[in-house]
């Protein structure tokens, strides 16, 4: 059996802004996190540091920016369940002076959070599933539940600012579980493993599920499935947004798929067909890949800021592929597996958005 080579991703001795075109990219200000560290940072198109806040944990995967010009952060908590990574557990709402205006925990919280157009607050969580539901999963290696044979499925909270549960969404409830059958190298610790939960302008939810490389979008009143698709080419996925032309983009990681040198790309699909209208992938294509974490950020000129997770790369295409602008963080934490800058995502702001209001100054 010839098995996929894993080319090692920490390539990257140049840390920093290493490329920028003045001409081609879109200026504006990138937020990251690293994963491994203690701080959330603004960072300039010439890498120069703008703005940052300092946190008490390291953060439950990463943090954006509201249009109220606030920080929503999510902390690692040392409680509650951690069958993969992404745990969180720990919601904040920061003002620009770091002040915290509004903190919900949830020790269950992990990968994705959002601020609704409500003022709610929705996101993931993990929840042991039931051993009925458990009997119905098909796929994955058998006998690889978690050292107490349990599998953890993800659940949908919405609270308000009081903190109140509004709406919930419970995977093995809502979902028919023989139809959602996990990867055949997958295991089954998890059920799913969704990293990723975006509110649609209808109101319904669209959801990345990691376990078996599939996009759905729930209703968000009767809890159905109406959209979905599913691909393992795309190498268990993470992120997804809709484009302002109706489209999805996400990242395709590009892991457990029979095709040689493991590499990630950035896709484009067609929201009624699935086809896909638009992809990156690296020149050669091992150049660019992460296994897990990682995003996309389509911006205003076209052109799409892409987040190479596992590297902690950060950089910019235009829509044929050119790379206009790139950062490596230079933020490292030691780790078991050694020195680590990954960042879960970015993304940019224009300086006038609402969201940063004129507060800092891009060097010319």
């Amino acid at each position: 059996m010839n098995l996929p080579l894993i080319v090692s991703a920490m390539r990257h001795t140049t840390v920093g802004t290493i490329e920028y075109d003045r001409a081609k990219a879109y200026p504006g200000v990138t937020i990251i996190t690293p994963l491994h560290g203690n701080a959330t940072y603004l960072i300039g198109m010439k890498g120069e540091v703008l703005h940052q806040w300092k946190h008490p944990s390291k953060p439950g995967n990463y943090a954006y920016m509201l249009p109220t010009g606030n920080l929503l952060w999510s902390g690692e908590v040392e409680d509650g369940p951690s069958p993969g990574g992404g745990k969180g557990g720990l919601l904040r709402e920061l003002e620009w002076d770091g002040t915290i205006v509004w903190e919900y925990r949830d020790n269950g919280q992990h990968h994705d959070f959002r601020r609704l157009k409500n003022g709610n607050t929705i996101y993931i969580g993990w929840e042991n599933m039931p051993k009925e539901a458990q009997a119905r999963m098909l796929g994955a290696e058998a006998g690889s539940e978690d050292n107490n044979g349990d599998t953890w499925s993800d659940y949908l909270r919405e609270v308000t600012p009081s903190g109140e549960t509004v709406w919930e969404w419970h995977a093995h409830e809502d979902l028919d579980i023989e139809d959602f059958p996990l990867h055949i190298m997958s295991t089954r610790k998890e059920f799913l493993h969704c990293n990723a939960c975006t509110e649609l302008p209808n109101g319904d939810i669209m959801l990345s599920f990691r376990k078996n490389s599939m996009i759905i979008v729930i209703d968000k009143k009767t809890k159905k499935v109406v959209k979905r698709w599913q691909d393992n080419e795309w190498g268990q996925q993470h992120d997804c947004e809709l484009l302002e032309n109706g489209n999805v983009l996400f990242f395709a990681n590009g892991i457990q798929v029979p095709r040689g040198i493991y590499h990630s790309r950035v896709i484009e699909f067609d929201w009624e067909s699935g086809d896909e209208m638009w992809s990156y992938t690296g020149s050669p294509p091992w150049t660019f890949f992460s296994p897990n974490i990682s995003g996309a950020q389509r911006q205003p000129n076209g052109n799409t800021l892409i987040c190479e997770g596992l590297n902690g790369r950060v950089f910019e295409v235009t829509s044929e592929g050119e790379i206009v602008w790139e950062f490596v963080s230079p933020w490292f934490a030691e780790t078991q597996r050694g020195p680590n800058n990954s960042v879960f995502r970015a993304y940019r702001y224009d300086v006038e958005s609402p969201e940063l209001a004129g507060r800092v100054k891009l060097i010319s």
